[in-house]
C-alpha cells in the first residue's frame, strides 16, 4: 500500500488515498520517516538490518551454498549472539537458501575379473589420527568439449581433501596422480600404518596403482560388496563437490574451467567450509586442534 500512495500522492494527496484504503495517514508518514531515519525504526527491526547485511555475506563467501544451520553456525563463530529461528526467518524473506543434493551417479566401473585387496574398512569411515585412513573415489563433470573425470584422494579424520587431479581421460593415470599429490603433500617415511580404500573401480585395481600403493607402504582395501555404501564417505564428498560447484556454477565449457573451480573449492572446502561430523569446523582446523592436543599431551609427559 505504500508503495501506491508513493505512485498516487501527487495527483491525489495522501489523504485522500487513505481514505479508500485501510491504511491511516499518520501509519504512513510513520514509515516514510522510519524510511528517511533508520534509527525511528524498533530495536528488533534495527538488529535485523544488520543481521541481513552479515547473513547475505557470509553466505555470499561460501559459494552462495549454505543453508540456515551453516550460516547460523558461522555467525556464532565469528561472534554474533543470534538465535537459529532468526537466521531462518531472515533467510526466508530474503530468498535465500543452501544447496541441494541431487542424485549421484556412478563413474567407477567394477572390475570383478582383477584381483583385489581385502576390505579393512567394512563401512567403518572413522579414524583417530589424520593419515590413518583414506578414501578415494572419482566423478565426471560434462563440458561443451566432452566429459571432464575429477579424482579425489580424502583423509577420513578430517574429511580433509588430500589429493585430487581433473583429466579428459578415465584412465589409471588419473587416479594415481591424485594419489601422488597426497603422497608428496602428506606421507613421510616415519609415517604410522595407513590404509587405502576404494571401490572396485579399474582404476584402483590397476597394476600401477596398487604397486604405488605398496611403495609407500600403504595398505590397500577394497569394498566387499559392491554397491554406494563400500565407499561412503568418498561419494558423499564427490557428492558436495557436485551439488556446490559443478550444479550451481555451469554450464562449464573445458577441462581448465573445472580445473580452476575444483582448486578454488578444494581450497575452501579444507580451510573455511563447516562440516557437521566434524562438530561444524573447518578440516584443516580440525586437525590443527588434533596436533595441538598431542603436542600438549607430549610435553605433559615430558614433564612427569
Amino acid at each position: 500500500m505504500v508503495s501506491f500512495i508513493d505512485e498516487h500522492r501527487g495527483v491525489y494527496g495522501v489523504e485522500p488515498i487513505c481514505d479508500m484504503l485501510p491504511i491511516a495517514p499518520s501509519v504512513y508518514f510513520e514509515h516514510k520517516a522510519r524510511e528517511a531515519d533508520p534509527t525511528r525504526l524498533p530495536a528488533r527491526a534495527q538488529r535485523d538490518a544488520v543481521l541481513r547485511r552479515e547473513i547475505l555475506r557470509v553466505w555470499k563467501e561460501n559459494f552462495e551454498v549454505y543453508g540456515v544451520r551453516k550460516v547460523w553456525k558461522q555467525l556464532r563463530r565469528e561472534g554474533f549472539d543470534v538465535a537459529r529461528c532468526t537466521v531462518a526467518r531472515l533467510m526466508a524473506e530474503m530468498g535465500l537458501q543452501g544447496a541441494v543434493r541431487g542424485k549421484r551417479f556412478r563413474t567407477t566401473i567394477s572390475d570383478d575379473l582383477s584381483a583385489r585387496p581385502l576390505d579393512l574398512v567394512d563401512r567403518d569411515f572413522t579414524a583417530s589420527r589424520p593419515n590413518e585412513l583414506w578414501v578415494s573415489d572419482l566423478t565426471y563433470v560434462a563440458t561443451w568439449r566432452g566429459f571432464v573425470y575429477v579424482a579425489f584422494v580424502i583423509d577420513v579424520f578430517a574429511r580433509r581433501i588430500v589429493g585430487w587431479r581433473a583429466s579428459t581421460s578415465l584412465r589409471s593415470d588419473l587416479a594415481l596422480d591424485a594419489l601422488e599429490q597426497a603422497l608428496y603433500d602428506r606421507r613421510d617415511d616415519d609415517a604410522d600404518r595407513l590404509i587405502h580404500h576404494s571401490d572396485r573401480g579399474g582404476q584402483y585395481l590397476s597394476i600401477r596403482y596398487t604397486a604405488r600403493l605398496a611403495e609407500a607402504g600403504i595398505e590397500p582395501s577394497v569394498g566387499s560388496k559392491g554397491d554406494s555404501y563400500d565407499n561412503a564417505l568418498a561419494e558423499s564428498v564427490i557428492g558436495l563437490f557436485k551439488t556446490e560447484v559443478i550444479r550451481r556454477r555451469g554450464p562449464w565449457r573445458s577441462l581448465e574451467e573445472v580445473e580452476f573451480a575444483t582448486l578454488e573449492w578444494v581450497a575452501w572446502f579444507n580451510h573455511i567450509r563447516l562440516l557437521e561430523p566434524i562438530g561444524h569446523v573447518p578440516p584443516a582446523e580440525y586437525e590443527e586442534a588434533y596436533y595441538r592436543s598431542q603436542q600438549a599431551h607430549a610435553e605433559l609427559v615430558a614433564l612427569k
